[in-house]
């Protein structure tokens, strides 16, 4: 016979579990000293619930394993409520564990009680309440595997302690193997003719491309056809962008210098599209025809209805498409080269201003400029993040990591932490405004405890800048949107990190080199210009690529 709380950590290193990110409360005691003598699992105390979902999903993206995480009852449940809107949203794998009362019976009344598994339905593909120790090993495999199922999201279990404390003869279920259908040779001859037919077709890599190993596959039709590609905000670094067939990012909404090379498409192949992402084009009667290649169907709506759905493994469909496809004499991508031609003239306009605060343009070149092929930049959310979807050249998937799914403020430093310890040996970047940071700035100290090596870049306008940013574009005044920052050198150096102050443009540079090459945590505080953001994103960028 088994405790039922050491039979759940056994079934979790049955799965591969290498962490548990958490804030543990009473209800999950006997889960946490059945983890004190696994040999196989780490816990990786947070300071606050949401930093242990936020790590345990980007532990997800970057490895494809369902990242876990903990939480007691009551308040530790609805504080891991953004982390799983975060991972359901995001395509990423995590399996929340949390606790509860005594269910069979308890003499607490309705103290810290809500119906956990009821408020996480809509927001995960899997919930449950454990009734019975017997059930453990079904329940956490079956987590797992909806978990990593395409399109991967979100479970959860609820371990009431009375339950966590009963005794089994059960034992974990292993993994089956499991490989991913491969599209259909009809669908894909079908596509490859209609390629072979256009006139000037044009790739789009979406956030499902990213979640599965397309960039080998993608990058060889590409070097075979030299059909150019653009990229959603999820989509960045599946191929690498300094290729000279990358058209850009769809970082804005319309009218940027991509949506008109899109628009000068006759036939747009939509790889990886996820309907959290707005499509950087819509469909209509009689308008530019739309291949979707993906693991799902295409969910259609009023925009978007493709003529062709190509439905498998991406990488293999593409593979199958590379191998079938004769390039075309008469393709012509002119208009889409000229536009590309467009947006980096008009950013080399502005990447070498020298002002301080800092101008957006000169940050981003300076970031790429010192971050290697392989380093990981971690965006929290704000306007910050457009630029860097416009202008921050990925080379490798999953090195650009921004959220533009959920879109929530507070992931950067999680995020970021959590990178570091996936991938040790390579440089990691957090890129926050002040208002994300101040989120779950309390993730210092974890990042400290652990002995991580990370830099967290600061953009400090002392203020909410995104909703700033669109409230001048609506016309309303500017008001309510500002607040004063701690003195954030000392903030850091007060949990035992370096920190780090901007005085100028070229001692930008200068900090940031010295702090990707030094051991620890890093903080550097940036300040920030953003007062041309409205006149450029706005007016000027739509201006030009009107012109082409």
């Amino acid at each position: 016979m088994t405790k039922a709380s050491d039979l759940f950590v056994e079934c979790l290193e049955n799965e591969g579990v290498e962490y548990l990110f958490g804030v543990p409360g009473e209800e999950n005691l006997d889960m946490l000293d059945s983890l004190s003598r696994s040999k196989k699992i780490e816990l990786i105390l947070t300071r606050h619930e949401q930093g242990a979902g936020f790590m345990a999903a980007t532990y997800a993206r970057h490895t494809g394993k369902t990242g876990v995480c903990m939480a007691t009852l009551g308040p530790g449940a609805t504080n891991l409520v953004t982390a799983a809107a975060y991972a359901q949203l995001g395509g990423m794998p995590i399996l929340m564990v949390t606790g509860q009362k005594p269910i069979k019976k308890s003499k607490q009344g309705r103290f810290q009680i809500l119906d956990v598994v009821d408020m996480m339905g809509p927001i995960t593909k899997f919930t449950h309440q454990l009734a019975s120790a017997d059930n453990i090993p079904s329940r956490v495999r079956e987590a797992i595997r909806l978990a990593e199922e395409e399109k991967p999201g979100a479970s959860h279990i609820e371990f009431p302690e009375d339950v966590a404390d009963e005794q089994t003869d059960s034992v974990p279920i292993k993994p089956s193997l499991s490989r991913r259908p491969i599209a259909e040779a009809k669908a894909v001859r079908a596509a490859t003719k209609k390629i072979e037919s256009a006139k000037s077709p044009i790739l789009v890599i979406g956030g499902g491309a990213n979640r599965t190993t397309t960039g080998r596959m993608l990058t060889q039709f590409i070097e075979k056809t030299g059909i150019p590609f653009v990229t959603t905000q999820l989509g960045k670094g599946v191929v690498d962008e300094t290729n000279k067939e990358f058209m850009g990012c769809a970082a804005l909404s319309a009218n940027d210098f991509v949506h008109s090379a899109i628009e000068s498409a006759d036939l747009i192949i939509n790889v990886g599209h996820d309907v959290i992402e707005k499509p950087p084009f819509f469909m209509k009667d009689g308008g530019t025809e739309v291949i979707h290649v993906s693991m799902n169907t295409a969910e259609v709506d009023p925009v978007y209805f493709p003529q062709i759905e190509v439905i498998g493994d991406i990488g293999n469909a593409i593979w199958q498409m590379k191998e079938d496809i004769v390039p075309s004499g008469s393709w012509n991508f002119d208009h889409m080269y000229k536009a590309r031609a467009a947006e980096e003239e008009h950013t080399a306009t502005m990447d070498d201003d020298m002002r301080c605060p800092i101008y957006p343009p000169h940050l981003v070149k300076v970031v790429r400029e010192q971050m290697p092929a392989d380093g990981i930049i971690c965006l929290d959310n704000g306007v910050y993040k457009i630029w860097f979807a416009r202008n921050y050249k990925a080379r490798e998937a999953n090195t650009v990591l921004l959220d533009n799914a959920l879109a929530t403020m507070g992931a950067g430093l999680p995020s970021a932490m959590a990178s570091a310890m996936v991938y040790p040996d390579r440089k990691v970047m957090a890129i926050c405004g002040d208002g994300g940071f101040m989120m779950n700035s309390q993730e210092m100290e974890t990042a400290v405890r652990l002995k991580l090596n990370i830099t967290v870049l600061i953009l400090n306008d002392s203020s909410y800048g995104m909703i700033r940013w669109k409230q001048a574009n609506m016309g309303f005044k500017d008001w309510g949107l500002t607040y004063d920052n701690p003195d954030f050198v000392k903030y850091a150096e007060s949990y035992g990190a370096h920190g780090h102050r901007i005085t100028s443009a070229k001692n930008l540079q200068e900090t940031i080199d010295k702090c990707l090459n030094s051991e620890g945590v890093h903080l550097i505080d940036c300040p920030v210009d953003y007062s041309d953001n409205d006149r450029i994103l706005n007016v000027e960028i739509k201006d030009l690529s009107a012109k082409i």
